[in-house]
């Protein structure tokens, strides 16, 4: 009988010490939060200023899962060195995969106040033209780009007016709204 119990204790025991582990493996709310406020200083790249909180929630959310699932030990991330460095890649990792599940997500990179300043879009347009317009803009994109990388390097060169991206934006918006918008390039 001693036998017994002792076999009963010695395996509670075990178990018990790898639930203990397992728990001390997971971040907790402190930690959780933490690595929000350091995700707070990513908030201005273009992809994410113009999400509203709620989407800049889930976008964190996202990045905090990826990010933990890879280092499922809070301290021993926050204590290695190129922090930062390993946080952006995250950052950049979850906005292309984004980009990929949707590109009608472009509307975070293009919002419409900017295609209104640049004379794109005109201002007043309802959230259905919006929409349309959006759509547009997201099919072009996926037919003319075949992968996320080349996207990415398209916007990253998108310096100027007469860019692929803004001949698709103004095909679109010509193709939905009749207009044609003229690109003058002044010296």
């Amino acid at each position: 009988m001693k036998k017994i119990l002792l076999s009963i204790a010695v395996v509670a025991a075990v178990v018990g010490g790898i639930f203990a582990c397992g728990e001390q493996a997971k971040w907790n709310r402190e930690e959780r939060q933490a690595m929000r406020n350091i995700l707070r200083d990513y908030r201005k790249m273009v992809y994410l200023n113009n999400l509203t909180e709620a989407e800049y929630m889930l976008f964190t959310d996202s990045v905090l899962a990826s990010i933990e699932e890879e280092y499922p030990v809070y301290t021993t991330f926050v204590e290695m060195p190129g922090l930062n460095d390993t946080v952006q890649v995250y950052v950049v990792t979850t906005i292309v995969e984004q980009l990929n599940a949707d590109a009608s997500n472009m509307r975070h990179l293009y919002p419409y106040r900017d295609l209104v300043a640049a004379n794109i879009l005109p201002d007043g347009l309802s959230r259905a033209q919006q929409n349309a317009f959006y759509q547009c803009f997201a099919n072009s994109v996926d037919d003319t780009y075949a992968t996320p990388a080349q996207l990415v390097n398209a916007i990253l060169a998108d310096t100027v007016q007469t860019s692929q991206i803004a001949r698709i934006q103004s095909n679109c918006a010509n193709d939905l709204f009749g207009w044609v918008v003229e690109i003058i390039e002044v010296d």
